[in-house]
């Protein structure tokens, strides 16, 4: 597993007003859209390119052409849903699927209840969109679950990460698959109902407001 947590200015400031407990709902939102896109530059610094031609004002060139297939971009509903803008402003040709899957709070099992995704995707550089990893359960089953379909690289974006779930993950992805993760901050810990610590709360409530 290949782990690149931002260190930078913006970021640091942006994510401090992400936690704050007093920020609204619709700041809270262009905040989470505004770091997945500093984020998304690092996750596809390794997108495939070949050469392609073309002829600019002055002459002919060999520039660089997004591969095909195209990438796929991943949001785990519902919080993963308020990242997709911010990702697909950096990446505006990638193809969306969508994974639906959440946590037993009793258990901590992940259930899977939805999924629009191709049934063969080999070949696709995949990237999950998930705001907090914590436990690692939901990214561990979401990343397999794209596997099963041929995905053999896959990058999970997130904003705050938890040391236990990203050891977790060290263990419990498939060491076949080219698995990395883009995070703006790896906190310190769990606490004993699996959020993270001091974290910014339940991520889909602060985007979309609590589900009765």
């Amino acid at each position: 597993m290949d782990l690149h947590v931002l260190h930078h200015p913006l970021v640091d400031h942006k994510l401090t007003v992400l936690r704050d407990k007093n920020t609204p709902s619709n700041i809270f939102r262009e905040l989470v859209s505004e770091l997945v896109t500093l984020e998304a530059y690092e996750a596809t610094r390794n997108l495939e390119v070949s050469d392609y031609e073309i002829e600019t004002p002055i002459c002919k060139m060999t520039g660089k052409h997004l591969n095909r297939p195209r990438p796929m971009v991943v949001p785990v509903l519902r919080a993963g849903l308020g990242m997709l803008d911010g990702m697909t402003r950096l990446l505006p040709t990638a193809e969306v699927g969508f994974l639906g899957m959440k946590r037993d709070e009793q258990t901590l099992d992940i259930i899977t209840y939805a999924n629009r995704l191709p049934e063969d995707l080999t070949g696709r550089q995949c990237f999950l969109l998930d705001p907090m990893l914590a436990t690692g359960g939901t990214l561990i089953a979401a990343t397999h679950y794209l596997a099963e379909r041929g995905a053999k690289d896959v990058t999970a974006i997130n904003i705050l990460a938890a040391p236990e779930g990203l050891k977790r993950l060290e263990k419990e992805i498939d060491p076949s698959i080219d698995f990395k993760v883009v995070v703006c901050a790896v906190d310190e810990s769990l606490n004993d109902k699996a959020y993270i610590v001091p974290g910014l709360g339940d991520a889909g409530d602060r985007l979309y407001g609590l589900i009765d």
